[in-house]
């Protein structure tokens, strides 16, 4: 019984005694005075998060369309992203005919931050119509745009602006992890990849909302009707710089999305229509004629073959293929001659405006 209370009693002290030197060291280093290379933990932190980029202004646009209840939170989270930035920034508000109290709330933020910008059109045109406009009311060196429904984060900025500072003039977020319906998930897969298939970018998302860019590229490509989904493939074509990275996509908090079953089949046709605007625009007849020729001469084999039957004494007049050949003939003129008409326009219409300068001396 006295061995437990000694043993015990040795046991108390030794704790006693590293408890004191423990409290003892730490004041010791309390008291210590800091060099320049010691500074607190807050110090260092509070350095980490400014960022250093080569831009004096970055624009943050923000198309939508009735998203009354997450407009604040989305200006309050974008507006601390924006404060690790040493530059200036502006925030544009692209209102595509909400019929909810969307205006008012922007028309609020604008009049206590002189920062914020904002059109809104009187009816729905469409999420190309706002960008487009809102580029043109644009005066940053780099520019932001945001969905306004909060699936795209805000703390992505600074690093697509660092992405966008590495010597790219875009830069595409990925959104690898998606929070979105299952069918919605895997046909925008579906169309990313057909759209990586025709245009020949390898990126993985090209319909993701939220990208960077340099000024030169939202002053010199157009976009209308649905061509928003395609803008990489715009952007390569005028000989621009593209990546991508990724990105963090969130559950949508309020509201629902504003797209329907129709997207999709709107974006293939645009699909077709941005391939052709960006590769042939200036050269129809490689098109055109292509596919012309193509059809004049299986026309042409195959009224071949029927005419050696013939000779041989087999009637025609009950063979189908007959009609096919002379349908192929005539179809092949027709794409040939719309290839030639189409090379006069281009020839005629050709200016300096259809190129985009880097750099010029005179």
């Amino acid at each position: 019984m006295a061995e437990e209370i000694k043993t015990e009693g040795s046991k108390n002290q030794q704790n006693r005694r590293r408890y004191y030197y423990h409290r003892n060291r730490y004041k010791q280093n309390q008291n210590k005075p800091q060099t320049p290379g010691q500074q607190s933990q807050p110090q260092e932190q509070q350095k980490r998060e400014n960022v250093q980029i080569s831009f004096k202004k970055v624009s943050i646009v923000v198309p939508l369309f009735n998203e009354e209840e997450s407009l604040k939170p989305l200006y309050f989270e974008v507006k601390k992203a924006l404060r690790t930035l040493n530059c200036d920034h502006e925030i544009i508000f692209a209102d595509d005919g909400s019929t909810d109290k969307s205006l008012s709330i922007i028309k609020e933020f604008a009049r206590t931050d002189n920062r914020v910008k904002f059109i809104s059109f009187r009816k729905n045109y469409g999420k190309a119509a706002a960008l487009q406009m809102a580029f043109n009311m644009s005066a940053g060196d780099a520019v932001i745009t945001m969905d306004a429904d909060l699936q795209d984060d805000p703390s992505e900025i600074t690093n697509l602006l660092k992405k966008l500072d590495e010597g790219y003039d875009l830069v595409s977020g990925w959104k690898k992890k998606r929070f979105d319906p299952f069918i919605k998930k895997y046909t925008s897969r579906f169309f990313n990849y057909i759209t990586r298939l025709m245009s020949g970018i390898k990126i993985h998302d090209f319909n993701c909302g939220l990208k960077a860019y340099r000024k030169e590229v939202v002053h010199n490509i157009s976009i209308y009707g649905e061509l928003h989904r395609y803008i990489p493939v715009l952007a390569q074509w005028q000989g621009f710089r593209i990546s991508e990275m990724v990105v963090k996509h969130n559950p949508r908090r309020y509201g629902k999305t504003k797209y329907g079953i129709s997207r999709f089949f709107k974006g293939f046709v645009d699909l077709i229509t941005a391939i052709f605007t960006t590769r042939f625009i200036n050269r129809p007849m490689h098109l055109f004629g292509f596919v012309g020729s193509m059809s004049f001469i299986i026309g042409l084999i195959v009224n071949g073959y029927l005419t050696v039957e013939w000779f041989m004494g087999k009637p025609l007049y009950n063979r189908p293929l007959l009609f096919l050949g002379i349908l192929l003939i005539i179809v092949g003129v027709q794409f040939f001659a719309i290839g030639l008409l189409g090379e006069m326009i281009v020839h005629n219409s050709q200016n300096e405006k259809n190129y985009v300068v880097k750099d010029k001396k005179q």
